[in-house]
């Protein structure tokens, strides 16, 4: 018989009865019932009954045992008494009747509970994450992180994708978030970075003739922490293609997306390829947003024309202004109290702006301040452009372009929410397209690149020369999932001077673009052919599969809110030795 075990403990079944067995876990739950003590067995494959009685040596080993201490147990398999039957356990149809304990490792008290599901604060969570990863719901979330990684590599191979390794050490990039920087220990005074995407490489794969490349790529940024987004360190789906438009890098990803997702869905239905192209302007203007739920059947109207010389002074003035008044639709909340109204509007207060005026119908009777001041016959306008019904509401953002549409956004979701609109158990995708190629920079008052500096622009170097800079839209791309962006990708530029010209608009000298991207500027001399791609992140996919709201709950070893590794001590100081090896000084900053 094996040392540690003959079986695991999801394994054995009705017909292993009377077996002889050895298994190896943590003690997962313990239940003393006077003469006899019942021990729940863990491993990473599940859960086995153990039982012995009072008279056992057994007994006296598993009694003063906590829990979470690792045993090795020998035993016989007995079926359980019909009432005893457990159908929501694999093992549940047996138990073991324990012989022999042995103690590979006794636990001490626990900071956190491994049973169960109780919430508790993340500082204790990550500083024992060798803990909270026993915990069945995070443990299967780590397994479904594999599994889908897996199934990634195998369709992006069906798709005529091979996997290729790109570096850890690299350049800066002037472009982007902050790098992670690493000293040189052979060249002073130097500097490597840890990639914030293999971007460049993979562009370089291309040119160098690989045509269809792929990597489960890390991808280090010194950026603040957020729900989706993990700070410091995340993992992306990284492909790059030779020879192809925006359509057919669409075409290669989808089928992949839409496998993986509908093979974990449990049930939830998945959008079928090919995936609804929404233009950027269209999504700001219908969703407020750039990566629309479209659970959410609400859409937002323009009706900023209604509003020119209306009686309701704010808004007439706003629009006289040259701002905008978006129309967020919430369906049968005329039988919603008043409060419903004025809590929406103390959300808007809350988040930073002026507020949402609305107007409340109740009986086909229109009220509100919005309805009184802007008059009857201008009202009834309104409302049947709208196709508001007689028990309908509806509410307003006004202001600027950019803001109101965002706050539109904020406000059509929480309609949403509220009312219990968002659809339950789909994945809804979709990817957004035609994304302004420049943006104006009102603190450096100056045209800016809004997206990818390295995407090809529409109509090339003719829209380049001819164009006014903000009409000018590139071949960029998000793929979104219940309103979550999944990544951006783009065709890129691989054309020199349509690329110096482009960093020309936005205020860059060709001896700056040779300078900055030098590795990238050499190759694309020697003959570049047109590529792109596009980068879905492994950790947003995971998040969504697993229904998580934090995509700390799919992330093995994650760090807190301050790029904190609570249970590894790091960041933490290193000694004076290294650092002169690496020549370096810390200089600590002054208190203010």
């Amino acid at each position: 018989m094996h040392a540690y075990r003959t079986h695991h403990c999801g394994q054995l079944r009705a017909q292993d009865v009377g077996s002889q067995v050895r298994l190896s876990g943590w003690v997962h739950r313990k239940r003393d019932h006077g003469h006899l003590l019942f021990v729940d067995l863990r491993d990473h494959h599940g859960l086995t009954q153990i039982v012995t009685d009072i008279e056992s040596e057994a007994f006296k080993h598993l009694d003063k045992l906590r829990v979470e201490s690792v045993v090795t147990i020998t035993g016989d398999v007995v079926a359980r008494s019909a009432e005893a039957v457990n159908p929501n356990l694999a093992t549940g149809d047996i138990e073991i009747r324990a012989r022999e304990v042995s103690v590979q490792s006794a636990a001490q008290e626990l900071p956190l509970p491994v049973a169960g599901e109780a919430d508790y604060p993340e500082d204790i969570r990550l500083r024992y994450r060798f803990l909270d990863l026993r915990r069945d719901r995070i443990h299967a979330n780590i397994v479904l992180r594999s599994n889908v990684i897996a199934s990634i590599r195998q369709r992006m191979i069906g798709q005529g994708f091979t996997e290729y390794q790109t570096p850890i050490l690299t350049a800066s990039s002037p472009e982007g978030a902050r790098d992670y920087l690493v000293p040189s220990r052979v060249h002073p005074g130097k500097f490597y970075a840890l990639p914030q995407a293999p971007q460049m490489f993979k562009q370089l794969l291309m040119v160098a003739g690989f045509d269809r490349y792929f990597q489960i790529a890390p991808c280090f940024r010194d950026e603040d922490a957020r729900a989706d987004r993990s700070p410091g360190e995340f993992y992306q789906l990284d492909f790059e293609m030779s020879f192809v438009t925006q359509e057919d890098v669409f075409a290669a990803i989808e089928p992949v997306l839409h496998g993986v997702f509908e093979e974990f869905s449990r049930g939830r239905a998945v959008t079928p390829a090919p995936f609804p192209r929404i233009a950027y302007r269209d999504a700001m203007l219908r969703y407020g947003s750039d990566k629309p739920d479209l659970r959410n059947p609400l859409e937002i109207t323009d009706v900023t024309d209604h509003f020119v010389g209306s009686g309701f002074g704010l808004f007439a003035r706003i629009v006289e202004g040259g701002g905008v008044v978006r129309a967020i639709p919430a369906p049968a909340a005329g039988a919603k109290s008043r409060k419903f109204f004025d809590d929406m509007n103390d959300w808007a207060r809350s988040q930073g702006h002026a507020g949402l005026g609305y107007i409340n119908i109740k009986a086909g009777e229109p009220g509100g301040p919005i309805a009184k001041n802007h008059g009857e016959e201008a009202t009834a306008k309104l409302v049947a452009a709208l196709g508001l019904g007689p028990d309908d509401g509806v509410f307003f953002a006004a202001g600027k372009e950019l803001p109101t549409a965002k706050l539109a956004g904020a406000a059509r979701t929480r309609v949403g929410e509220e009312l219990g609109l968002i659809e339950q158990g789909v994945f809804k995708f979709c990817w957004v397209v035609d994304f302004p190629m420049y943006e104006y920079d009102e603190e450096a008052k100056k045209v800016d690149f809004s997206h990818n500096p390295f995407s090809m622009p529409q109509g090339e170097m003719e829209a380049l020369e001819t164009k006014d800079p903000l009409d000018i839209l590139a071949y960029q791309y998000d793929i979104v999932c219940n309103g979550v962006e999944l990544s951006s990708g783009a065709i890129r530029n691989h054309k020199l001077d349509v690329m110096y010209k482009a960093f020309e608009i936005a205020g860059y000298t060709k001896e700056q673009v040779d300078e900055n991207f030098t590795g990238m500027i050499n190759a694309f001399k020697y003959g570049a052919p047109p590529h792109g791609g596009s980068a879905p992140g492994i950790d947003r996919i995971v998040m969504l599969l697993a229904d998580e709201p934090n995509i700390r709950e799919v992330v093995l070893f994650p760090m807190n809110q301050k790029a904190e590794d609570l249970m590894m001590n790091a960041p933490s100081p290193v000694s004076l030795k290294q650092l002169r090896e690496l020549n370096i000084r810390v200089v600590e900053q002054q208190k203010s």
